[in-house]
């Protein structure tokens, strides 16, 4: 791989490393939603290295938010679908053999609604941390070599934020969708089964936030790898401009 230093644009944005308010300013305009001409040159401005960044963190993270908040976005999901928490799965086990399987089956998709439920709230949340962003930081989830490089920004910058504003829709979702009541039956018949020694604990909140957030994040990481590679995904000129340069960079 080249040394990124070689990278023009590199030069300037170094020159004002420290300097939110350069990035905020190019931020404030750079809404995937306004026109916006790249210019001739096939080396990005640094306004327009900001711009694409910001253009397609936006989409991706729009897009993740509104497939996992829309019906079935984590049910449908094999990867992310939320199973019970580990130490219930051996009663799920034992209850399936004993005939219960739709309580088992409604108590997990009770689960899903729930984190469904809440997804889409991380749009603004994602938004805030995009505008928070400084320089530094666009260069290194550009430039960086890590393919998941906006994706772990995202986490360290939100994840916080996200249990707060998660689990209280999460508890109120749990009692809408069912799954207090039906984990807590879940719970209650494995907990009579003679010989069971380890009771299950029937609060599901703090698990299911969890499993919520992570499977966003998989969602954004996925977006993220596909504007990296996929040509088809950068829909806009500023995005095959941007992420066209910065992929033949990174391979040099």
């Amino acid at each position: 791989m080249k040394k990124l230093f070689a990278f023009t644009p590199l030069l300037f944005l170094s020159a004002f490393s420290s300097s939110c308010d350069t990035l905020n300013a190019a931020a404030a305009n750079s809404g995937y939603g306004k026109v916006y001409t790249p210019t001739q040159s096939a080396t990005p401005t640094t306004f327009e290295m900001v711009s694409g960044l910001k253009q397609a963190l936006e989409l991706g993270t729009n897009k993740s938010s509104s497939e996992l908040s829309a019906v079935n976005g984590f049910f449908g999901n094999a990867i992310i679908k939320i199973l019970l928490p580990p130490e219930a799965q051996k009663a799920e086990t034992t209850l399936r053999k004993l005939g219960f399987n739709k309580l088992c089956d409604d108590a997990i998709l009770s689960l899903n609604r729930a984190a469904e439920n809440a997804a889409g709230k991380a749009k603004p949340i994602f938004v805030s941390a995009i505008k928070q962003m400084t320089i530094q930081d666009v260069t290194s989830i550009l430039l960086g070599g890590e393919k998941d490089a906006a994706t772990q920004y995202f986490k360290r910058t939100t994840n916080t934020q996200l249990t707060t504003e998660f689990k209280p829709i999460i508890n109120t979702s749990l009692s809408q969708a069912g799954a207090t009541k039906y984990y807590g039956q879940l719970a209650t018949q494995y907990n009579k089964i003679p010989l069971v020694f380890t009771k299950l604990n029937p609060d599901l909140s703090a698990y299911v936030t969890q499993k919520a957030i992570d499977g966003l994040f998989y969602r954004i990481a996925q977006e993220e790898l596909n504007i990296r590679t996929n040509l088809s995904s950068r829909t806009t000129p500023l995005l095959q401009k941007v992420f066209g340069y910065v992929q033949q960079k990174v391979k040099g």
